[in-house]
């Protein structure tokens, strides 16, 4: 096993059969954290946009922040009412892409691709990102270098992803509960002291906030209706990570739809909860929090500005301090379990985007590398593509959540519009054959609440753009026209290239005749091998070609010819400029002109080596000239392979990988049981 065999298996862990695949299904309770952890990591940043942008009128409109923090509510309980009908009736794991290519046509299936696809890489900068931020306050050392530990993050997930879904759910499954529990907890907490009369303001409370230009003194009420539109566009960033379960289906165990269906309604009433318990916390507790960038429009009490180096921690951080301000340990946790769960929440996308990315491939709108499966079943290709974007959008943002966060839920609400539109048709078209009364009653319930939740979904998409699109929502916008634009390339070239392989009547008719040349450098054994080659396969006419670059060497190769007598007449072509490739090149198609209904079999004698640096003093010549002929019609090129001694090395190092047997191998089913060194693999090839 070769060092870089070793390096995978370290990384990777040892490979599963294919008959395998069953042993990776997630049952619910790790099926909660793979899936669900993007929109429930959400709460820790939507809550901080809502306030962000409230903030623009002055701490007079915080009093909106627990209204907003309910529509939001009420839109994410639609949105997952609507997806419990997707899953059921699309379970095969396509979500969105299939709901709408079935039932609205190929380009609406492209179009929420394309959203997906950008949202999914999105979902990963902006998380890590702001696990990046949140760490920083317990982590001193990350200030200034934010992106280069988010980049890293992002690789770490990747390699934990490549080794299958099972395993990093198992890893991921108790952070993303600690979370939950930090959270709840601390609301919980919250509340009693509340009730109490003991619950203390957070380290902002006494800050003085002053309201962004154009927002000084009254107030116009357009002015008002647009600050609490952008505010609510921005906690819909809550919902992002829902469709998720939706193109998982197929992760999960038996029943699929059932199970699925249940960890989308956990999911919707566990981020609720926690949405409106941090936003009502942090309203009661005084929070005031503004752009990081804007810093300057928070006061000292007294009225001046706030010392250099002043750091505006999270809100999350800001409301643990202070609900645990006797109790240091419950701080600790919370704040450790979200920058945790922020960080491992980019693992929704992790797991989404490779198996959408495989869909697409199997319908030929992406290439067709990404619907294979690696050595640990996971869909390696998609999972390193996610990785690469999501790295390119942190470094040039450099990892600022409020700058990604404008970009961001653009994608996942035309995926939801297209996806409710689409199952309102399906429900419809289903209404037209159905005769069982009590049938026809569900999936008319089921239609209700489609259409219901693609009026919600609409509204919300027009807000989000109207507010957004300047704000960089644009550019979100734009990915995804390139995306479409790719997609629809890629399938028709992949339609272009089907019907040029279609079998024709005149496919089978023989050549006229083989016209076989051997090309000729030396008189040596791998000569002599090409020679005896080319003569078994009994062509119409064989010759040999030499190329003259220099007359004294074609002298001796001809002479030596001659001595031997071998009975192939050997042609020369005079090349004036030294040239190799060009003069074969020439003489073939002229070959071909001359016969345009015959063959050209070109044989080229080429070294087999063992070592990676002998391969770049040999085989140069011929893989040009191979690469030149492949273009030329009615031309066979075959390579005639002559090992010398050092490919023995290479053949050993292969055998030896081939034949080790390793612990638990054979209970594994690696390899067979009879192991006789008598009996030869059927991957030999000497």
């Amino acid at each position: 096993m070769g060092v870089g065999d070793v390096s995978k298996r370290i990384l990777l862990g040892r490979k599963l059969r294919s008959t395998q695949l069953g042993e990776t299904l997630l049952p619910k309770r790790i099926a909660l954290p793979v899936f669900a952890s993007d929109a429930l990591s959400s709460v820790a940043y939507a809550p901080e946009e809502v306030f962000i942008m409230l903030s623009a009128a002055g701490v007079a409109a915080y009093a909106w922040s627990w209204k907003i923090g309910l529509l939001v509510a009420l839109v994410m309980l639609t949105v997952v009412a609507s997806y419990r009908q997707n899953v059921h009736a699309y379970p095969s794991g396509g979500g969105d892409y299939e709901v709408a290519t079935v039932n609205l046509g190929p380009n609406a299936g492209v179009t929420v691709a394309s959203a997906l696809l950008v949202d999914y890489v999105l979902t990963v900068a902006v998380s890590i990102s702001s696990g990046v931020q949140n760490a920083r306050a317990a982590l001193t050392f990350m200030s200034g270098h934010e992106a280069l530990w988010a980049c890293l993050l992002v690789l770490l997930l990747a390699a934990l992803n490549l080794r299958g879904v099972r395993e990093s759910g198992t890893f991921f499954a108790i952070p993303t509960y600690g979370f939950m529990l930090g959270i709840m907890g601390m609301a919980a907490y919250g509340l009693f002291r509340a009730l109490s009369g003991t619950l203390p303001n957070v380290e902002s409370a006494d800050l003085h906030l002053v309201p962004a230009p154009g927002y000084e003194g009254t107030i116009s009420q357009a002015a008002m209706v647009f600050l609490l539109a952008r505010a609510f566009s921005s906690g819909c960033a809550a919902l992002t990570g829902v469709e998720a379960i939706s193109n998982g289906v197929p992760a999960f165990r038996k029943p699929k739809s059932r199970n699925a269906a249940t960890t989308l309604l956990l999911l919707a009433l566990i981020a609720v909860t926690m949405l409106m318990s941090i936003i009502l916390l942090a309203y009661n507790m005084g929070l005031k929090y503004v752009d990081p960038s804007d810093l300057d429009r928070l006061r000292q009490p007294d009225g001046s500005p706030l010392p250099a180096g002043y750091v505006q921690h999270t809100v999350i951080a800001q409301i643990a301090r202070a609900v645990f301000d006797n109790f240091t340990p419950g701080f600790y946790f919370v704040i450790a379990m979200t920058g945790i769960i922020l960080v491992l929440a980019a693992n929704t996308a992790f797991n989404g985007f490779p198996v959408l990315g495989s869909i697409l491939a199997r319908d030929g709108y992406l290439p067709r590398q990404l619907a294979s499966r690696g050595d640990r079943l996971a869909y390696s290709n998609g999972i390193l593509i996610l990785a690469f974007m999501a790295i390119a959008l942190i470094v040039a943002f450099d990892a600022q959540v409020t700058k990604l966060i404008q970009l961001y839920i653009v994608g996942v609400f035309v995926s939801f519009n297209l996806s409710q539109l689409g199952m309102i048709r399906h429900w419809t078209r289903h209404l037209k054959t159905e005769t069982d009364p009590a049938t026809r009653r569900r999936m008319m319930r089921s239609r209700a609440i489609n259409t219901f939740g693609l009026g919600m979904t609409a509204v919300v998409f027009v807000v989000v753009l109207l507010t957004k699109f300047l704000a960089g929502a644009w550019i979100a916008i734009l990915a995804m026209g390139s995306f479409f634009l790719i997609m629809r390339g890629i399938r028709r070239h992949y339609d272009n290239v089907g019907r040029e392989l279609l079998v024709e009547a005149d496919d089978q008719v023989l050549p006229t005749r083989v016209h076989a040349i051997v090309l000729v450098s030396k008189v040596h054994k791998p000569t002599m091998r090409a020679l005896a080659y080319a003569k078994a396969t009994r062509p119409n006419v064989l010759e040999a070609v030499l190329v003259d670059t220099d007359s004294a060497s074609t002298s001796r190769i001809l002479e030596e010819w001659d001595e031997r007598r071998i009975d192939v007449p050997l042609k020369v072509l005079y090349s004036p400029y030294r040239e190799v490739i060009r003069p074969i090149v020439d003489y073939v198609r002229s070959i071909r002109d001359a016969n345009p209904r015959g063959v050209v079999a070109v044989y080229i004698p080429e070294y087999v080596v063992g070592r990676w640096w002998e391969q770049l003093l040999h085989n140069q010549t011929a893989l040009r000239l191979k690469g030149r002929l492949l273009f030329t019609p009615g031309v066979m090129v075959t390579s005639v392979p002559y090992q010398l001694r050092s490919s023995v090395l290479a053949k050993q190092r292969a055998e030896r990988s081939v034949n080790q047997v390793r612990a638990g191998d054979v209970r594994a089913g690696q390899v067979l049981r009879d192991t006789r060194p008598d009996r030869k693999r059927s991957g030999d090839l000497h």
